[in-house]
């Protein structure tokens, strides 16, 4: 009980960072635009509490599953001069991408704090190999990876990503060899069980760490994080290609458990599992679909090729069928969540 107390209250916390920080992205942006806002609200749901400052009232709202930044004028028209219906294509497309940013952004600080607190920064250059190892028939010691099946890999992490992505363990790697670059074909590894009939290749190498420095720190860490937006981009397509099954998908309920499960393995894999979800929601807001923001934004990039804005009942009723599908979705794989909790 008392676990599952504390991972309730770690994933409300870290659930309501991350929506106050994007909704914050799109609060600020409107400020700077010099968009009216009339409500910044954390939550959904009925008013706990609120408290008006200005021409903004801030509130926070039952159900910790969301937020908004309710600006004047942006559903519907208004004659206010600082509505958003009345302000640049230009400002309100940075106005709607700016939440999506911030969680990015967040990410980006994460991988950062998270680096700085490891001993090193990794690279890809091959250290030593474990006892029995089959690669080193191809592989040498000092050998620095530069592409795997012609994916380019910059952090230890692209490797572990792309070697996920093999089912028979027989990869085409590049590296760079006494200075030359190499191509070698048909690298094997060998393959281990990991659960639930599924096979993953057996990283048999470790990788040379170098000295953590103000300059290296940054770079590596922006490296990791577009390293996880590519993750998150290749699951989405997966999804989409049917590679992925509804079994596969987790929602509010999974991502929960995954943080309670990270928060009781340390802070470093806290940090991770954070950034890991922040990162995922940047991305995921800025697909073009219906009722997210990169619905709005793919609605804005009509009306610069048009010169003229769709009109709001239309994409109304488009962002209105986009919600009740990804709220159809949210329920199904919530549901999926809780069986996989009973059962397993």
């Amino acid at each position: 009980m008392g676990n599952t107390l504390s991972t309730i209250v770690i994933s409300v916390l870290v659930f309501g960072a991350l929506i106050f920080i994007h909704e914050l992205g799109h609060f600020l942006a409107a400020k700077w635009a010099g968009i009216r806002v009339n409500e910044f609200s954390l939550g959904m749901g009925p008013v706990i509490f609120q408290r008006q400052k200005g021409e903004t009232a801030y509130s926070l709202r039952a159900f910790p599953i969301g937020g908004f930044v309710s600006m004047e004028g942006e559903d519907d028209g208004s004659n206010d001069e600082r509505a958003f219906c009345n302000k640049s294509v230009g400002k309100r497309f940075l106005v709607i991408s700016a939440g999506a940013m911030m969680n990015l952004l967040l990410g980006f600080l994460l991988m950062i704090l998270l680096v700085c607190m490891g001993n090193a920064v990794g690279t890809t250059q091959i250290s030593q190999f474990g006892e029995g190892a089959v690669s080193s028939q191809w592989l040498q010691v000092d050998d620095e990876i530069v592409s795997v099946n012609g994916h380019r890999v910059r952090t230890p992490n692209d490797i572990s990503y792309e070697f996920m992505n093999e089912d028979d363990g027989v990869l085409d790697m590049e590296v760079i060899r006494d200075g030359e670059k190499i191509n070698l074909s048909g690298v094997t590894f060998d393959m281990q069980d990991i659960g639930d009939g599924l096979k993953a290749i057996r990283i048999d190498f470790k990788v040379y760490g170098v000295q953590k420095t103000i300059w290296n720190v940054p770079p590596y860490a922006f490296n990791w994080s577009v390293s996880i937006m590519k993750q998150v981009w290749s699951s989405l397509i997966k999804m989409v290609t049917g590679q992925f099954t509804l079994n596969q998908l987790s929602g509010p309920v999974g991502v929960a458990s995954t943080i309670g499960e990270a928060a009781s393995m340390g802070l470093d894999s806290t940090i991770l599992i954070i950034a890991f979800i922040t990162i995922n929601l940047g991305v995921f807001n800025l697909l073009p679909f219906p009722a997210l923001d990169g619905g709005r934004l793919f609605f804005l990039l009509i009306e610069m090729i048009r010169r003229k804005p769709i009109k709001p009942e239309y994409e109304g009723y488009v962002n209105t069928a986009g919600l009740l599908i990804l709220l159809g979705l949210m329920a199904m794989v919530t549901f999926n969540d809780v069986i996989k909790l009973i059962f397993r």
